[in-house]
Protein backbone atom coordinates (compact mmCIF):
# COMPACT_ATOMS: atom_id res chain seq x y z
CA UNK A 1 0.00 0.00 0.00
CA UNK A 2 0.99 3.07 -0.94
CA UNK A 3 1.30 5.55 2.03
CA UNK A 4 -0.37 9.29 1.02
CA UNK A 5 0.16 12.21 3.14
CA UNK A 6 -2.60 14.68 2.96
CA UNK A 7 -1.85 16.12 6.06
CA UNK A 8 -1.17 19.29 5.05
CA UNK A 9 -4.41 19.63 2.57
CA UNK A 10 -6.34 18.72 5.91
CA UNK A 11 -5.11 21.27 7.92
CA UNK A 12 -6.01 24.00 5.01
CA UNK A 13 -9.81 22.26 4.89
CA UNK A 14 -9.99 22.53 9.06
CA UNK A 15 -8.97 26.02 8.65
CA UNK A 16 -11.15 27.05 6.11
CA UNK A 17 -14.08 25.13 8.57
CA UNK A 18 -13.11 27.54 11.37
CA UNK A 19 -13.38 30.19 9.06
CA UNK A 20 -16.81 29.43 7.41
CA UNK A 21 -17.86 28.82 11.31
CA UNK A 22 -16.39 31.91 12.46
CA UNK A 23 -17.95 34.20 9.39
CA UNK A 24 -21.35 32.45 10.75
CA UNK A 25 -21.08 34.27 14.24
CA UNK A 26 -19.74 38.33 12.41
CA UNK A 27 -22.79 37.78 10.18
CA UNK A 28 -25.69 37.12 12.08
CA UNK A 29 -24.41 39.10 14.74
CA UNK A 30 -24.10 42.08 12.30
CA UNK A 31 -28.00 40.87 10.90
CA UNK A 32 -26.47 39.71 7.64
CA UNK A 33 -28.70 37.36 6.90
CA UNK A 34 -28.20 36.85 3.43
CA UNK A 35 -24.35 36.58 3.95
CA UNK A 36 -24.95 33.65 6.28
CA UNK A 37 -27.01 31.82 3.46
CA UNK A 38 -24.07 32.60 1.37
CA UNK A 39 -21.99 30.54 3.78
CA UNK A 40 -23.99 27.15 3.22
CA UNK A 41 -22.84 25.77 0.17
CA UNK A 42 -19.04 26.60 1.32
CA UNK A 43 -19.95 25.07 4.24
CA UNK A 44 -21.55 21.75 2.71
CA UNK A 45 -18.67 21.38 0.14
CA UNK A 46 -15.92 22.13 2.79
CA UNK A 47 -17.91 19.59 5.42
CA UNK A 48 -18.09 16.90 2.94
CA UNK A 49 -13.92 17.42 2.05
CA UNK A 50 -13.55 16.90 5.77
CA UNK A 51 -15.35 13.77 6.87
CA UNK A 52 -13.83 11.81 4.05
CA UNK A 53 -10.33 13.26 5.39
CA UNK A 54 -11.33 12.65 8.57
CA UNK A 55 -12.72 9.31 7.43
CA UNK A 56 -9.41 8.65 5.94
CA UNK A 57 -7.27 9.04 8.62
CA UNK A 58 -9.75 8.02 11.55
CA UNK A 59 -10.01 4.63 9.61
CA UNK A 60 -7.25 4.53 7.08
CA UNK A 61 -4.11 5.60 7.73
CA UNK A 62 -1.38 3.66 9.27
CA UNK A 63 0.04 5.97 12.11
CA UNK A 64 1.60 3.49 14.31
CA UNK A 65 4.86 4.39 12.68
CA UNK A 66 5.09 8.06 13.93
CA UNK A 67 4.66 6.98 17.60
CA UNK A 68 1.22 9.13 18.16
CA UNK A 69 -2.17 8.29 17.35
CA UNK A 70 -2.68 11.04 15.10
CA UNK A 71 -5.70 9.70 13.63
CA UNK A 72 -7.58 10.15 16.92
CA UNK A 73 -6.11 13.47 18.12
CA UNK A 74 -6.95 15.09 14.42
CA UNK A 75 -8.69 12.58 12.00
CA UNK A 76 -11.68 11.58 14.68
CA UNK A 77 -12.98 15.29 15.63
CA UNK A 78 -11.69 16.54 11.73
CA UNK A 79 -14.27 13.36 10.77
CA UNK A 80 -16.99 14.77 13.06
CA UNK A 81 -16.50 18.43 12.43
CA UNK A 82 -17.09 17.74 8.53
CA UNK A 83 -20.21 16.13 9.27
CA UNK A 84 -22.04 18.88 11.75
CA UNK A 85 -20.43 21.49 8.88
CA UNK A 86 -22.07 19.82 6.14
CA UNK A 87 -25.64 19.79 8.96
CA UNK A 88 -25.57 23.44 9.39
CA UNK A 89 -24.84 24.58 5.74
CA UNK A 90 -28.19 22.77 5.15
CA UNK A 91 -30.56 24.28 8.12
CA UNK A 92 -28.51 27.50 7.56
CA UNK A 93 -29.91 27.37 3.90
CA UNK A 94 -33.20 26.34 4.25
CA UNK A 95 -33.54 29.97 6.49
CA UNK A 96 -30.66 31.78 7.50
CA UNK A 97 -32.65 34.54 9.52
CA UNK A 98 -34.72 31.45 10.99
CA UNK A 99 -32.32 28.53 12.07
CA UNK A 100 -33.65 26.27 14.07
CA UNK A 101 -30.47 24.62 15.65
CA UNK A 102 -31.80 22.05 17.45
CA UNK A 103 -29.23 19.81 19.14
CA UNK A 104 -26.43 20.39 16.21
CA UNK A 105 -24.66 23.24 18.98
CA UNK A 106 -24.63 20.75 21.46
CA UNK A 107 -23.37 18.75 18.90
CA UNK A 108 -20.63 20.68 18.20
CA UNK A 109 -19.63 21.22 21.70
CA UNK A 110 -18.90 17.36 22.36
CA UNK A 111 -16.32 18.04 19.52
CA UNK A 112 -14.93 20.95 21.74
CA UNK A 113 -14.94 19.23 24.32
CA UNK A 114 -12.71 16.42 22.94
CA UNK A 115 -10.68 18.64 21.05
CA UNK A 116 -9.75 20.13 24.40
CA UNK A 117 -9.02 16.63 25.93
CA UNK A 118 -6.89 16.37 22.97
CA UNK A 119 -4.92 19.43 24.03
CA UNK A 120 -4.20 18.35 27.54
CA UNK A 121 -3.20 15.14 26.14
CA UNK A 122 -0.58 16.79 23.65
CA UNK A 123 0.90 18.08 26.87
CA UNK A 124 0.74 15.04 29.11
CA UNK A 125 2.11 12.59 26.85
CA UNK A 126 4.65 14.65 25.64
CA UNK A 127 3.47 14.72 21.54
CA UNK A 128 4.72 18.03 20.60
CA UNK A 129 8.37 20.19 21.56
CA UNK A 130 9.07 23.50 21.21
CA UNK A 131 7.17 25.31 18.32
CA UNK A 132 5.11 22.35 17.21
CA UNK A 133 3.38 22.51 20.89
CA UNK A 134 3.09 26.30 20.68
CA UNK A 135 0.72 25.78 17.41
CA UNK A 136 -0.71 22.54 18.15
CA UNK A 137 -1.68 24.26 21.43
CA UNK A 138 -2.78 27.18 19.82
CA UNK A 139 -4.85 24.94 17.14
CA UNK A 140 -6.62 22.49 19.87
CA UNK A 141 -7.21 25.22 22.63
CA UNK A 142 -8.62 27.95 20.42
CA UNK A 143 -10.80 25.40 18.26
CA UNK A 144 -11.62 23.55 21.12
CA UNK A 145 -12.87 26.70 22.66
CA UNK A 146 -14.88 28.10 20.20
CA UNK A 147 -16.11 24.74 19.60
CA UNK A 148 -17.31 24.59 23.45
CA UNK A 149 -18.88 27.98 22.65
CA UNK A 150 -21.05 26.76 20.33
CA UNK A 151 -24.12 26.56 22.27
CA UNK A 152 -24.07 30.94 22.04
CA UNK A 153 -26.09 29.85 18.67
CA UNK A 154 -29.33 28.83 21.13
CA UNK A 155 -29.38 32.81 21.46
CA UNK A 156 -30.54 35.21 18.91
CA UNK A 157 -28.00 38.18 18.41
CA UNK A 158 -30.56 40.95 19.49
CA UNK A 159 -28.76 42.86 21.70
CA UNK A 160 -25.44 44.04 22.84
CA UNK A 161 -24.80 41.17 24.85
CA UNK A 162 -25.66 38.83 22.55
CA UNK A 163 -23.87 40.12 19.93
CA UNK A 164 -20.91 40.65 22.06
CA UNK A 165 -21.20 36.83 22.50
CA UNK A 166 -21.27 36.07 18.62
CA UNK A 167 -18.16 38.39 18.02
CA UNK A 168 -16.02 36.89 20.79
CA UNK A 169 -16.66 33.12 19.17
CA UNK A 170 -15.90 34.82 15.71
CA UNK A 171 -12.20 36.15 17.10
CA UNK A 172 -12.01 33.33 18.90
CA UNK A 173 -12.25 30.58 15.49
CA UNK A 174 -10.52 33.28 13.74
CA UNK A 175 -7.49 32.65 15.99
CA UNK A 176 -8.30 28.89 15.58
CA UNK A 177 -8.34 29.59 11.78
CA UNK A 178 -4.82 31.01 11.67
CA UNK A 179 -2.95 28.28 13.70
CA UNK A 180 -4.50 25.80 11.02
CA UNK A 181 -3.46 27.93 8.22
CA UNK A 182 0.00 28.03 10.26
CA UNK A 183 0.70 24.68 10.49
CA UNK A 184 -0.81 23.70 7.12
CA UNK A 185 1.55 25.76 5.24
CA UNK A 186 4.58 24.41 7.29
CA UNK A 187 3.34 20.91 6.77
CA UNK A 188 3.35 21.60 3.26
CA UNK A 189 6.67 22.87 3.05
CA UNK A 190 8.10 20.22 5.92
CA UNK A 191 6.74 17.31 3.23
CA UNK A 192 7.44 18.86 -0.26
CA UNK A 193 11.15 18.87 1.44
CA UNK A 194 11.19 15.40 3.02
CA UNK A 195 8.23 13.22 1.36
CA UNK A 196 7.76 9.94 2.96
Amino acid sequence: MVFVDPLAVMLIGLAMSTAVGGFYFFFAARGKYEHVRSLAVPAIAIGIFDAVAGFYMAFGWPMTGFGTAYNMLFGDPLLLAGLILVMGGVMGYRDPEHIHWNIVPLLILFVGIYTLVGAFSIVQLNLEKGQNLITAMGLYVFDGLGAVLAPVMYLKPVNSTTKGLYYTVWIVLGIGTVFALVIGFMALNGHLASPP
